[in-house]
């Protein structure tokens, strides 16, 4: 596979993971109203799921980050969540998965206009989109890990360790990170913002930075074939002044909650019987990714 590369979500310039305070670059799309998850009693469940049965195919709406979900160099459709999706859904009836490419901040929108049938892009599960499209639960978590030096001779381990120790932060554009490092206390004015996490791993080899924060995924991959840097041990940010952790899920359409449960049946088997690590380990995911958190927790209650 590619090396997972946090490209992200591409929304006036941020990443998937939303910003810490990042309501107004998720409120391009167009957040309003009650954050709860959606149920079957108050939309009456909704028929896509027969619907995809009879046409034998479900379109996937992907915005071509790896190991999200992508075209491959073949020109295959591939991640972690198409291939999450094969499997779902051929368990569901529906057997095949087609593809509607489409930048990150047209996925909710794209999706509640039917441009496609469900977004298979890991896309975090927040508040904000959760007034707009409702999620399965999340089929892998994410926390945190720092590019140092080899050997960190400073010492950072968390965003605390780099204010304590005036490290000198860089994180990439419009990463979740930013709003870490600032509630722990650092200046966003003092941190260097660069494209991704490759430029973040030359900030670090070439001594112009101490340390450059991103996923645990990334930035461990990222360091394998470095000589000078290495990943920290992934850590769970403080925001609000509790740990917090986010979760990628595929989204549905608010009215499709027959689907988005059906989905989760046959999700909840796959991580009861080990296969989801299997499916997603490919893509640089490890049992620290694997989790039982749900949408409900993570859309606020």
């Amino acid at each position: 596979m590619a090396p997972p590369l946090e490209q992200g979500e591409h929304i006036s310039g941020t990443t998937r993971r939303s910003l810490l305070a990042g309501v107004a670059a998720l409120g391009a799309l167009g957040a309003a109203g009650c954050s709860r998850v959606a149920t079957a009693s108050t939309t009456g469940g909704g028929e896509l799921l027969d619907r995809l049965r009879a046409a034998g195919v479900v379109r996937l709406g992907i915005a071509g980050e790896i190991p999200f979900g992508y075209i491959d160099k073949n020109g295959e459709l591939t991640g972690e969540a198409p291939e999450l999706a094969r499997v779902i859904f051929k368990r569901l009836g529906v057997d095949r998965v087609q593809p509607v490419p489409t930048e990150f901040g047209s996925l909710i929108p794209g999706l509640n206009s039917q441009q496609f049938d469900v977004v298979a892009a890991g896309m975090y599960v927040t508040p904000e989109r959760c007034e707009q499209v409702i999620f399965a639960d999340p089929d892998y978590q994410m926390l945190d890990s720092f590019i140092v030096r080899k050997g960190n001779p400073k010492g950072l381990h968390n965003y605390k360790d780099v204010v304590r120790k005036k490290a000198k932060f860089a994180t990439g554009t419009g990463y979740a990170e930013i709003g870490y490092a600032v509630e722990a206390g650092y200046k966003e004015s003092d941190i260097l913002i660069v494209p991704d996490q490759v430029a973040g791993l030359n900030a670090v080899e070439a001594g112009r930075v101490d340390v450059f924060a991103g996923t645990a995924l990334t930035t461990r991959e990222v360091v394998k074939k470095s000589a000078k840097a290495e990943a920290t041990k992934a850590f769970t940010p403080i925001v609000g002044g509790k740990p917090h952790t986010d979760g990628g899920a595929f989204a549905f359409r608010r009215t499709e909650t027959n689907l988005r449960d059906a989905f989760n049946a046959e999700l909840r088997k796959l991580k009861k019987s080990g296969e989801l690590l299997r499916i997603l380990k490919p893509f640089g995911f490890t049992q620290a990714e694997m989790t039982d958190l749900t949408a409900k927790e993570l859309c606020g209650g």
